[in-house]
């Protein structure tokens, strides 16, 4: 089998790059990249993984890519990912994640792939939730509250259409927050733990500035979320939709006070408005019952062993930055 993997080199796609590697070990595992791209997370696999260099954007570059690549799974995982900045470039986010999607299903249709492939949509899809309606199931409206979410909405119900209208093989899934090693340090979680692994490292003084940290997340540890979007592939139903959560919330606040006890130093906590957005998701929470019920999955990672690998994560960095 050969899997081609979108956005292998971000954050999800390189831990879905291991997965498949450690767990699967007789599939080929392809990946996109664009000439930019760094490689931090993926350069400890470079000898068991095929990069071709593609821009999603580029409608004949993915053609070809496919016409010489032909896998049997597509992982879409490529995306302009951060909620911030899609208030800042709200075309540019549509540019990457909406019209990168159809690039790529089009030239599936064109080539005539008997492909299966997996759109990865995002909680942020549901936006404002009332409080009687979580945990958030996938029959709720979908009422998004940002350029990015509204991107993703548009990225789902494109798989949905193509389902639809030519029975591409497509499976969407909407992962709730996931978080882990790698995680990018504009993300909440990791930029707190990246912040107390420098004030440890006496690189910082003793300040972690912060956002929203009112608002509940739904956390699964990103080597929980990839298996999750294995078996999606193997077992979900072409067409449909499922979310990928725990099924339970946590505030920032409380992520923050975990990380705080990993530590032995004192600091003090400073909200920064230039952290916080113009429209917030106050609450995420999603039941993953469907999804449960169709794959076996479940989460096996607690929580707390995710902060801490975390946290360890930015410790190396921050080490390693020091020393060189």
């Amino acid at each position: 089998m050969r899997v081609l993997i979108t956005g292998i080199t971000g954050f999800a796609g390189s831990h879905l790059a291991e997965y498949i590697l450690q767990h699967h070990p007789d599939v080929e595992v392809y990946g996109l990249y664009r000439w930019r791209s760094r490689m931090d997370n993926v350069r400890h696999l470079l000898d068991r993984i095929h990069l071709v260099e593609c821009d999603l954007q580029d409608a004949a570059a993915v053609y070809w890519t496919l016409y010489q690549v032909r896998p049997d799974r597509i992982f879409h995982l490529a995306a302009q990912s951060f909620v911030p900045t899609s208030w800042r470039l709200p075309s540019e986010t549509f540019q990457v994640n909406v019209i990168g999607q159809i690039h790529l299903l089009e030239a599936c249709r064109a080539l005539g792939l008997p492909v299966r492939i997996q759109v990865a949509g995002s909680s942020e899809e549901y936006g404002l939730v009332y409080p009687h309606e979580v945990p958030v199931r996938e029959t709720n409206p979908l009422r998004p509250l940002s350029p990015y979410a509204v991107s993703k909405v548009a990225q789902d119900l494109l798989g949905y259409q193509y389902y639809m209208s030519y029975r591409t093989h497509i499976v969407r899934t909407r992962g709730f927050n996931h978080t882990g090693p790698r995680r990018g340090e504009v993300f909440a979680e990791s930029n707190l733990a990246k912040q107390v692994a420098e004030i440890e490292a006496g690189l910082r003084p003793p300040v972690v500035h912060v956002g929203n940290l009112e608002a509940i997340r739904d956390y699964t540890d990103v080597r929980d979320m990839v298996r999750a979007y294995w078996l999606a592939l193997e077992h979900g139903a072409p067409g449909d939709v499922y979310n990928v959560a725990s099924g339970r919330g946590y505030k920032i606040r409380e992520v923050l006070e975990r990380l705080l006890r990993m530590t032995s130093v004192d600091v003090d906590v400073q909200v920064d408005a230039r952290r916080l957005r113009p429209s917030d998701v106050e609450v995420l929470i999603g039941d993953s019952t469907r999804f449960r019920e169709t794959t076996g999955w479940a989460p096996q990672i607690p929580f707390e062993q995710t902060l801490q690998d975390l946290l360890n994560y930015w410790r190396q960095r921050v080490q390693a930055e020091k020393d060189g």
